[in-house]
């Protein structure tokens, strides 16, 4: 369906007050808007003005979800949901639907604990053939389990932003690569590590030069010149020797 966030609220009071206060229901603009903006049994919690509201109202008459449903009598403008004509729901289905829409994924027990005002489960193999019903019908998904959770969780379908996080993937280690296994091309990698670095270019005759120049100072000064150090053998070719 694609619904908004704000139609997706919406929708889920219409179908929440039509069951728990059905003697205000169908809903006045007014409670319309403190049914979106409660503190309670909402997740997140919003402050939806007018402006949003109406704008989420005119959307779902559009949609076919929602209409009119005051007289021109009444004092004041009443809205109703027309879920049940387009998607046709059981008292449990519409009870757990409704809970997915007002609070986002849950899970099961969560599901049995925050729909009791709208429907008792027996138990949580009910709420399991419930959302079964639901999944087959393609209007609730199951996600993966986040790590330390005992329970999935639910999440409704009527959305465009629901949550489809994914199982969180291990790390996985790189394959070895020996020496004789990496090209030019895989050198030539960003990614690729990196050589020593080259001496700078010139290093030795700096070095030659400044030796020169205290050979020479020390000339000057009466110093004896300093003795070159003896040649340390190789201990390479004197192994091979």
């Amino acid at each position: 369906m694609n619904l908004s966030t704000t139609e997706t609220r919406v929708l889920g009071c219409l179908l929440e007050k039509q069951i728990t206060t059905p003697d205000i229901y169908p809903l006045t603009f007014n409670s319309l808007r403190l049914a979106c903006n409660q503190s309670t049994n909402r997740d997140p919690v919003v402050n939806y003005d007018d402006e949003v509201l109406r704008d989420a109202l005119h959307r779902l008459e559009r949609r076919g979800y929602a209409r009119l449903a005051s007289g021109r009598s009444s004092r004041a403008p009443k809205y109703r949901h027309l879920l049940a004509e387009a998607l046709p729901l059981t008292g449990d289905e519409h009870a757990v639907l409704c809970v997915l829409l007002l609070r986002g994924a849950q899970t099961p027990g969560e599901l049995k604990q925050r729909t009791d005002r709208m429907h008792a489960f027996a138990d949580l193999n009910a709420v399991h053939d419930t959302l079964e019903r639901l999944i087959a019908r393609e209007l609730v998904m199951r996600l993966d389990r986040r790590p330390g959770q005992k329970e999935e969780r639910y999440e409704h379908l009527l959305s465009a932003d629901v949550d489809e996080a994914g199982p969180i993937a291990s790390p996985v280690s790189a394959p070895y690569a020996s020496p004789s296994t990496i090209s030019t091309t895989d050198l030539a990698r960003p990614d690729a590590p990196e050589s020593p670095a080259a001496p700078p270019i010139g290093l030795e005759e700096r070095v030659a030069r400044l030796e020169r120049e205290v050979a020479a100072l020390r000339a000057a000064l009466g110093e004896p010149a300093e003795p070159e150090p003896e040649s340390v053998p190789d201990p390479v070719a004197t192994f091979r020797s």
